[in-house]
Protein backbone atom coordinates (compact mmCIF):
# COMPACT_ATOMS: atom_id res chain seq x y z
CA UNK A 1 0.00 0.00 0.00
CA UNK A 2 1.21 3.49 -0.79
CA UNK A 3 2.14 5.82 2.62
CA UNK A 4 -0.55 8.44 3.51
CA UNK A 5 1.60 10.08 6.23
CA UNK A 6 4.98 9.40 6.95
CA UNK A 7 6.61 11.65 9.90
CA UNK A 8 10.47 11.50 10.45
CA UNK A 9 11.96 12.77 13.84
CA UNK A 10 9.04 14.73 14.58
CA UNK A 11 9.34 16.92 18.07
CA UNK A 12 7.60 20.05 19.22
CA UNK A 13 9.09 22.24 22.09
CA UNK A 14 7.03 24.47 24.02
CA UNK A 15 8.47 27.62 26.14
CA UNK A 16 6.70 28.75 29.27
CA UNK A 17 5.76 31.69 30.92
CA UNK A 18 6.42 35.13 30.23
CA UNK A 19 9.60 37.00 28.42
CA UNK A 20 11.91 37.96 30.61
CA UNK A 21 14.80 40.30 29.93
CA UNK A 22 15.11 42.04 33.10
CA UNK A 23 14.14 45.01 31.41
CA UNK A 24 10.76 46.43 29.99
CA UNK A 25 11.54 48.16 26.79
CA UNK A 26 13.56 45.07 26.04
CA UNK A 27 10.83 42.53 26.77
CA UNK A 28 8.74 45.04 24.85
CA UNK A 29 10.99 44.69 21.68
CA UNK A 30 10.97 40.60 21.81
CA UNK A 31 7.17 40.56 22.22
CA UNK A 32 7.13 42.73 19.08
CA UNK A 33 9.52 40.76 17.35
CA UNK A 34 7.58 37.60 18.21
CA UNK A 35 4.70 38.96 16.51
CA UNK A 36 5.96 39.89 13.61
CA UNK A 37 8.27 36.70 13.24
CA UNK A 38 11.17 38.48 13.71
CA UNK A 39 14.70 37.56 15.33
CA UNK A 40 14.28 38.48 18.42
CA UNK A 41 16.75 41.14 18.76
CA UNK A 42 17.76 40.21 22.45
CA UNK A 43 18.78 36.44 21.82
CA UNK A 44 22.36 36.25 23.25
CA UNK A 45 24.72 34.67 20.16
CA UNK A 46 24.68 31.21 20.22
CA UNK A 47 21.87 30.58 22.76
CA UNK A 48 19.30 30.80 19.39
CA UNK A 49 18.73 27.05 19.57
CA UNK A 50 19.10 26.52 23.20
CA UNK A 51 16.05 24.88 25.30
CA UNK A 52 16.11 25.49 28.69
CA UNK A 53 13.85 24.68 31.73
CA UNK A 54 11.37 27.23 30.84
CA UNK A 55 9.70 24.64 28.54
CA UNK A 56 9.40 21.53 27.78
CA UNK A 57 9.33 18.71 24.78
CA UNK A 58 5.65 18.23 24.02
CA UNK A 59 6.88 15.55 21.62
CA UNK A 60 10.36 14.19 21.12
CA UNK A 61 11.32 11.84 18.06
CA UNK A 62 8.27 10.68 17.03
CA UNK A 63 8.56 8.47 13.86
CA UNK A 64 5.10 6.82 11.97
CA UNK A 65 4.31 5.25 8.65
CA UNK A 66 0.63 5.23 7.95
CA UNK A 67 -0.70 3.51 4.80
CA UNK A 68 -3.81 5.01 2.55
CA UNK A 69 -6.82 3.72 4.34
CA UNK A 70 -4.84 2.85 7.67
CA UNK A 71 -7.81 3.47 10.78
CA UNK A 72 -5.43 4.09 13.68
CA UNK A 73 -5.39 5.19 17.44
CA UNK A 74 -3.41 7.39 18.68
CA UNK A 75 -3.39 6.70 22.87
CA UNK A 76 -1.95 8.29 25.50
CA UNK A 77 -2.92 9.82 29.08
CA UNK A 78 -3.46 13.86 29.42
CA UNK A 79 -0.57 15.51 28.43
CA UNK A 80 1.12 12.59 26.09
CA UNK A 81 1.25 14.67 23.17
CA UNK A 82 -1.68 13.40 21.25
CA UNK A 83 -3.61 16.81 19.97
CA UNK A 84 -0.06 18.69 19.69
CA UNK A 85 0.78 15.55 17.14
CA UNK A 86 -2.26 16.24 15.59
CA UNK A 87 -2.38 19.81 15.13
CA UNK A 88 1.01 19.23 13.68
CA UNK A 89 0.28 17.04 10.84
CA UNK A 90 -3.16 19.42 10.20
CA UNK A 91 -0.78 22.05 10.33
CA UNK A 92 -2.20 24.64 12.80
CA UNK A 93 1.46 24.73 14.52
CA UNK A 94 4.53 23.68 13.05
CA UNK A 95 7.21 21.19 14.52
CA UNK A 96 10.42 22.31 15.80
CA UNK A 97 12.67 19.39 14.38
CA UNK A 98 11.77 16.95 12.37
CA UNK A 99 9.86 16.23 9.24
CA UNK A 100 6.43 14.93 7.98
CA UNK A 101 4.91 14.34 4.39
CA UNK A 102 1.17 14.09 3.75
CA UNK A 103 -0.65 12.35 0.24
CA UNK A 104 -4.07 13.88 -0.68
CA UNK A 105 -6.21 16.13 1.36
CA UNK A 106 -6.17 16.60 4.98
CA UNK A 107 -9.58 17.61 6.91
CA UNK A 108 -9.42 18.06 10.97
CA UNK A 109 -11.76 17.77 13.40
CA UNK A 110 -9.35 18.77 16.26
CA UNK A 111 -12.37 20.88 18.86
CA UNK A 112 -15.82 22.05 18.78
CA UNK A 113 -15.91 24.77 15.81
CA UNK A 114 -12.41 24.27 14.10
CA UNK A 115 -12.36 25.78 10.79
CA UNK A 116 -15.93 27.39 11.34
CA UNK A 117 -16.31 30.69 10.74
CA UNK A 118 -18.62 32.32 13.61
CA UNK A 119 -20.50 34.97 11.33
CA UNK A 120 -21.13 32.87 8.26
CA UNK A 121 -24.16 30.71 8.62
CA UNK A 122 -23.94 26.62 8.23
CA UNK A 123 -24.70 26.64 4.84
CA UNK A 124 -22.05 29.00 4.18
CA UNK A 125 -19.24 27.28 6.28
CA UNK A 126 -20.19 23.91 4.59
CA UNK A 127 -19.18 25.82 1.03
CA UNK A 128 -16.44 27.51 3.01
CA UNK A 129 -14.77 24.18 4.20
CA UNK A 130 -15.21 23.01 0.69
CA UNK A 131 -13.33 25.48 -0.96
CA UNK A 132 -10.51 24.93 1.53
CA UNK A 133 -10.14 21.39 0.65
CA UNK A 134 -9.80 23.07 -3.25
CA UNK A 135 -13.65 21.71 -4.16
CA UNK A 136 -15.67 23.52 -6.48
CA UNK A 137 -18.99 24.89 -5.89
CA UNK A 138 -20.93 22.91 -7.72
CA UNK A 139 -19.45 19.59 -6.18
CA UNK A 140 -19.81 20.91 -2.49
CA UNK A 141 -23.47 21.24 -4.36
CA UNK A 142 -24.17 17.58 -5.12
CA UNK A 143 -23.32 16.90 -1.30
CA UNK A 144 -25.07 19.62 0.34
CA UNK A 145 -28.35 17.95 1.30
CA UNK A 146 -26.65 15.01 1.74
CA UNK A 147 -24.24 17.08 4.57
CA UNK A 148 -27.79 18.73 6.14
CA UNK A 149 -29.32 15.40 6.38
CA UNK A 150 -26.28 13.85 8.47
CA UNK A 151 -25.81 16.42 10.91
CA UNK A 152 -29.81 16.75 12.13
CA UNK A 153 -29.71 20.41 11.71
CA UNK A 154 -33.32 21.92 10.42
CA UNK A 155 -34.00 23.96 7.85
CA UNK A 156 -33.93 26.85 9.91
CA UNK A 157 -30.90 26.74 12.36
CA UNK A 158 -28.31 25.94 9.20
CA UNK A 159 -29.20 29.31 7.81
CA UNK A 160 -28.65 30.59 10.88
CA UNK A 161 -24.73 31.91 12.16
CA UNK A 162 -23.25 29.24 13.38
CA UNK A 163 -22.22 31.34 16.72
CA UNK A 164 -25.54 30.98 17.94
CA UNK A 165 -25.42 26.61 17.30
CA UNK A 166 -25.03 24.55 20.36
CA UNK A 167 -22.09 23.03 21.37
CA UNK A 168 -23.37 19.53 20.02
CA UNK A 169 -24.79 21.33 16.73
CA UNK A 170 -21.23 22.29 16.07
CA UNK A 171 -20.06 19.07 16.11
CA UNK A 172 -22.86 17.35 14.09
CA UNK A 173 -22.14 19.57 11.17
CA UNK A 174 -18.40 19.95 11.61
CA UNK A 175 -18.65 15.81 11.30
CA UNK A 176 -21.23 15.69 8.47
CA UNK A 177 -18.80 18.32 6.40
CA UNK A 178 -15.36 16.06 7.34
CA UNK A 179 -17.40 12.44 6.63
CA UNK A 180 -19.06 13.82 3.26
CA UNK A 181 -16.57 16.42 1.30
CA UNK A 182 -13.85 14.74 -0.79
CA UNK A 183 -10.62 13.96 1.70
CA UNK A 184 -8.14 11.04 1.35
CA UNK A 185 -7.70 11.54 5.19
CA UNK A 186 -9.47 12.44 8.26
CA UNK A 187 -7.91 13.13 11.87
CA UNK A 188 -10.70 13.36 14.75
CA UNK A 189 -9.87 14.41 18.28
CA UNK A 190 -12.08 13.44 21.48
CA UNK A 191 -14.79 15.50 19.09
CA UNK A 192 -17.12 12.93 19.60
CA UNK A 193 -17.53 12.83 23.29
CA UNK A 194 -19.86 16.16 22.64
CA UNK A 195 -22.35 14.83 21.01
CA UNK A 196 -25.11 12.36 21.87
CA UNK A 197 -24.90 8.96 22.28
CA UNK A 198 -27.14 8.43 19.33
CA UNK A 199 -25.34 10.64 16.93
CA UNK A 200 -22.14 9.10 18.92
CA UNK A 201 -22.80 5.80 17.28
CA UNK A 202 -24.18 7.12 13.55
CA UNK A 203 -20.66 8.69 13.50
CA UNK A 204 -18.71 5.73 14.07
CA UNK A 205 -20.45 4.17 11.88
CA UNK A 206 -20.04 6.25 9.32
CA UNK A 207 -16.44 6.57 10.16
CA UNK A 208 -15.91 2.26 9.64
CA UNK A 209 -17.78 2.86 6.07
CA UNK A 210 -15.31 5.54 5.12
CA UNK A 211 -12.37 3.11 6.17
CA UNK A 212 -13.63 -0.27 4.86
CA UNK A 213 -15.75 0.77 1.81
CA UNK A 214 -14.02 4.25 0.87
CA UNK A 215 -10.30 3.38 1.93
CA UNK A 216 -10.23 6.95 4.23
CA UNK A 217 -7.29 6.76 6.05
CA UNK A 218 -8.21 7.75 10.09
CA UNK A 219 -6.36 9.17 12.95
CA UNK A 220 -8.16 8.57 15.84
CA UNK A 221 -7.98 10.04 19.54
CA UNK A 222 -10.07 8.86 22.27
CA UNK A 223 -10.40 7.84 25.98
CA UNK A 224 -13.10 5.70 24.77
CA UNK A 225 -11.58 2.32 24.65
CA UNK A 226 -13.93 -0.07 23.21
CA UNK A 227 -14.80 2.88 20.58
CA UNK A 228 -11.09 2.71 18.84
CA UNK A 229 -11.28 -1.21 19.12
CA UNK A 230 -14.15 -1.46 17.25
CA UNK A 231 -12.96 1.28 14.50
CA UNK A 232 -9.38 1.22 14.27
CA UNK A 233 -7.44 -1.43 13.16
CA UNK A 234 -3.86 -0.21 14.87
CA UNK A 235 -2.44 1.53 17.42
CA UNK A 236 -0.04 4.19 18.49
CA UNK A 237 0.90 5.01 22.41
CA UNK A 238 2.24 7.97 23.43
CA UNK A 239 3.69 8.45 26.89
CA UNK A 240 5.30 11.91 27.90
CA UNK A 241 5.91 13.30 24.20
CA UNK A 242 7.58 9.53 23.11
CA UNK A 243 6.52 6.83 21.64
CA UNK A 244 5.74 3.95 23.73
CA UNK A 245 6.67 1.29 20.89
CA UNK A 246 6.13 1.41 17.04
CA UNK A 247 2.80 1.38 15.33
CA UNK A 248 1.16 -2.43 15.89
CA UNK A 249 -2.44 -3.92 15.84
CA UNK A 250 -4.53 -2.83 17.92
CA UNK A 251 -4.84 -5.62 20.23
CA UNK A 252 -1.14 -4.92 21.49
CA UNK A 253 -1.51 -1.03 21.59
CA UNK A 254 -4.57 -1.32 24.09
CA UNK A 255 -2.66 -4.43 26.08
CA UNK A 256 0.31 -1.42 26.15
CA UNK A 257 -1.69 1.34 27.12
CA UNK A 258 -3.75 -0.51 29.81
CA UNK A 259 0.34 -1.99 31.19
CA UNK A 260 1.06 1.79 31.27
CA UNK A 261 -1.79 3.18 33.05
CA UNK A 262 -2.51 0.23 35.63
CA UNK A 263 -5.65 -1.40 34.08
CA UNK A 264 -5.75 -4.80 34.84
CA UNK A 265 -7.55 -6.40 31.96
CA UNK A 266 -10.53 -8.68 33.17
CA UNK A 267 -10.96 -12.34 30.96
CA UNK A 268 -14.24 -12.66 29.03
CA UNK A 269 -16.71 -14.80 31.46
CA UNK A 270 -16.69 -17.92 29.98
Amino acid sequence: MALAIKVENLSKYYRLGVINNGVLWKDLQSYVARVFGRDDPNIKIGNETVYDKTGFWALSGINMEIEQGDSIAIMGQNGAGKSTLLKILSRITAPTEGQFHIKGRLVSLLEVGTGFHNELTGRENIYMNGAILGMKRREVSCKLDEIIAFSEIDTHHIDTPVKRYSSGMYVRLGFAIAAHLDSEILISDEVLAVGDVGFRQKALDKMKNLCLNQGRTVLFVSHAIDMMKELCTKGFVLEHGKAVAAMCPIEEAVEQYNNMMGIVSTPPAP
